[in-house]
């Protein structure tokens, strides 16, 4: 059921079948309902596990003082905080989202660290990055991926912009091992809007998070469209059986 690329007029929003220029306003709403809880409903749904994801993440993303880092759909900041501590005063992390109530948060969290001083805020597409090519020497999107219209064209965007040996990493729920689907599927349509609906009364869009991740192309597809976006030396690590992956690429 995974998808890489509709046609130029309509795309999914989870199940649905929508118009491509309705999809992000449509990511948007869910997003402006769930700002203020996301970071609790994270921990709730994953056990908090996506910490240890997320850790993951930026240890592989290995960056070093002075460097510039892109977190993109970087909503409420965990792994821009983390990153900014590591490129140290020289360096820059931006973090950017096409969702201005998630920059709200997280510009809330990082503030609130200290950890201000080194951050730039952005509001952009990942579609069209408004950046210089070359301009990062590493860049992230954690769980993001799935929500954007055109990913094809937001790889090739995120390939641009990232300097010659510039790496980026993609985490992003993908498809599980066969022996833990039935139980994986319980949890995700009946277990998730639920608690949605107890904590954010909003089960709805933990319904969209369900279906837009069976929608997501799987670990060997996204691959393949990292290599054709101009990604190479690409692999990827398969976390709790595969319910997630990290992706990772490198601008050669």
């Amino acid at each position: 059921m995974n998808k890489t690329r509709e046609n130029g007029d309509t795309t999914h929003f989870g199940y649905q079948t929508v118009g491509a220029g309705e999809k992000a306003g449509l990511v948007r709403d869910v997003f402006d309902s769930v700002a203020t809880r996301y970071d609790l409903m994270n921990d709730l749904m994953s056990g908090g596990m996506h910490r240890l994801w997320k850790r993951f993440t930026v240890d592989q993303a290995a960056v070093r003082p002075g460097q510039a880092v892109l977190d993109l759909a970087g909503g409420t900041g965990d792994l821009a905080l983390k990153f900014a501590r590591q490129v140290g005063e020289r360096g820059l992390v931006v973090l950017a989202d096409i969702n201005a109530a998630m920059l709200r948060q997280g510009r809330r969290r990082l503030v609130d660290k200290g950890a201000a001083g080194n951050v730039a805020i952005a509001q952009v597409n990942a579609e069209s990055l408004p950046f210089a090519s070359g301009s990062f020497d590493a860049l992230t999107i954690a769980f993001g991926l799935r929500n954007v219209t055109d990913k094809q064209a937001a790889l090739e965007s995120m390939c641009r912009v990232l300097k010659p040996g510039g790496k980026a990493l993609i985490l992003e729920f993908s498809q599980p091992a066969d022996l833990i689907k039935p139980a994986y599927d319980l949890y995700s349509f009946k277990v998730l809007p639920a608690l949605g609906k107890f904590v954010a009364q909003d089960s709805d869009s933990y319904q969209y998070l369900a279906e837009s991740i069976r929608m997501h192309p799987d670990q060997d597809t996204l691959l393949g469209m990292m290599q054709q976006a101009g990604f190479e030396r690409c692999r990827y690590h398969n976390l709790m059986a595969g319910v997630v992956a990290l992706h990772i690429g490198y601008r050669i």
